[in-house]
Formats: C-alpha cells, sequence, structure tokens
C-alpha cells in the first residue's frame, strides 16, 4: 500500500509517500509544496492543490492521511489552515481516494510514541524508520509521520472492516455526485 502523507500550512504544506510490503517502510519521495508569500489566500490555496495534485498524479498512492485541523491561539489561522485542509481533500477525492485524518497527537504517538513529542523527535523516528538521508524540512517529515501512521493504524483495522470503510466511502461519493446532478 502507497499512503501521501499531507501536513497542511498556508505558507508550507510538507508531503511525504511511504510504501509499504510487509513490515518493510520505504519513503517514495517528499517535499513542500511553498506557495509566494505574496498571493492572497485563494491563489495560495490554489498553488498548493495544483502541487499536491501533481504530486498525486506521479506518485500514484492508494490513500492519503492528512493531518487534523488544531486550534491556534488566533482564530484566523485556525480558519485559514480550514480552507487548507478542506481544499486539500477535495482534491484527493476528486481523484478518487480515500482520506484519513488523524490528530497531531496520535501521529506523534504512532511514529515516536509519545503523543507529546517535539517535532525534532518525529523527525528523528522518521529519519530512522524510513532511513532518510539528506535534508528533511519539518513540514515533509510532519507528513511522512502522518502516511507511517496510517500504515500503523491500516494494520490494526481488520481486512473485513477496511472493505466495509471503502464501500461506505465509496457509496457516500456516489450519492454526493446524484445530490449535485
Amino acid at each position: 500500500m502507497r499512503v501521501l502523507g499531507v501536513d497542511p500550512g498556508s505558507r508550507h504544506t510538507g508531503w511525504g509517500v511511504v510504501e509499504a510490503h510487509g513490515n518493510v517502510f520505504r519513503c517514495v519521495g517528499h517535499g513542500t509544496v511553498t506557495p509566494g508569500a505574496r498571493l492572497d489566500l485563494p491563489q495560495r490555496l490554489l498553488a498548493i492543490v495544483r502541487g499536491v495534485g501533481a504530486v498525486m498524479g506521479e506518485t500514484a498512492p492508494d490513500c492519503v492521511a492528512i493531518e487534523e485541523a488544531f486550534y491556534h491561539e488566533s482564530v484566523r489561522s485556525t480558519l485559514v489552515l480550514g480552507h487548507v485542509r478542506g481544499a486539500l481533500l477535495v482534491a484527493a477525492l476528486e481523484r478518487g481516494l480515500p482520506v484519513a485524518e488523524y490528530s497531531p497527537r496520535s501521529i506523534k504517538m504512532s511514529v515516536a510514541g509519545n503523543g507529546g513529542a517535539t517535532k525534532d523527535q518525529v523527525e528523528f523516528m522518521v529519519r530512522r524508520l524510513l532511513a532518510v538521508r539528506g535534508p528533511l524540512t519539518s513540514d515533509a517529515s510532519d507528513a511522512l509521520a502522518a502516511a507511517l501512521c496510517h500504515h500503523h493504524r491500516a494494520r490494526s483495522v481488520s481486512p473485513r472492516a477496511r472493505a466495509v470503510s471503502v464501500a461506505a466511502q465509496r457509496l457516500e461519493a456516489l450519492l454526493a455526485r446524484r445530490v449535485s446532478r
């Protein structure tokens, strides 16, 4: 299974693709989409969706794992993050990719064994688990961690439960198409 992990952000959106064969995980690729700093929000959203969409096209993931929104002290920051997440969710669903959402705490727990792990601890474990060498931004590291979290969670779900979940997502997509007509 190949999972695209996404760490949404309006200034920097991290992405990372992790492939699993049994108990062996491999980093297919990682990076950061950074729209121009002077772009207004709609233009940044477009740049992010196009950048992550290109990654989806190039890497052919089976699903997308995205970090859930967390609440900032700034209401505006939380709202902007919600816009980015929404655009990315639509981009994934438009391509027929199932989406799994995980809280930052559960991602950290899955990768570092501690829900309160620091970014440095998460990056250390991501590098170790995936044998990543060279530069790795914190946004890409968080995205790879989300993908790893999904791999770990998907294994704990029975094949029957997974099949029911996929069938429910397909039915939901079909109903949404009918309603929009």
